[in-house]
């Protein structure tokens, strides 16, 4: 059974840092894409970034400069470094695995995990 569990989410001051983790279990996602999404209350799921398996990232714009995404493939796990945040940011972040079809589209994924919620205080 394929889980992705996230974690490293929490409560910061507007201007801080946090450091999301998603560990992939049953099987290995090396040579696939895994990406971050987010939710805030009332809106849709939101891309933020993806790395591919090839190494090639990308960013929504709104986090371009402030989140990195990197991966550990020994671990099967991806990381997302978030910088400088804002309360903007706020909102639960999903990480995904496996896409097909674009990779901003949330509906492309082939697995989720159950998210962990960031709160950007002003």
């Amino acid at each position: 059974q394929v889980q992705l569990v996230e974690s490293g989410g929490g409560l910061v001051q507007a201007g801080g840092s946090l450091r999301l983790s998603c560990a992939a279990s049953g099987r290995t996602f090396s040579n696939n894409a895994m990406g971050w999404f987010r939710q805030a209350p009332g809106k849709g799921r939101e891309f933020v970034a993806v790395m591919t398996g090839g190494g090639y990232r990308d960013y929504a714009g709104s986090v371009k400069g402030r989140f990195t995404i990197s991966r550990d493939n020994a671990k099967n796990t991806v990381y997302l470094q978030m910088n400088s945040l804002k309360p903007e940011d706020t909102a639960v972040y999903f990480c995904a695995a496996q896409y097909s079809s674009s990779y901003r589209n949330p509906n492309a994924y082939n697995y989720w995990g159950q998210g962990t919620q960031v709160t950007v205080s002003s």
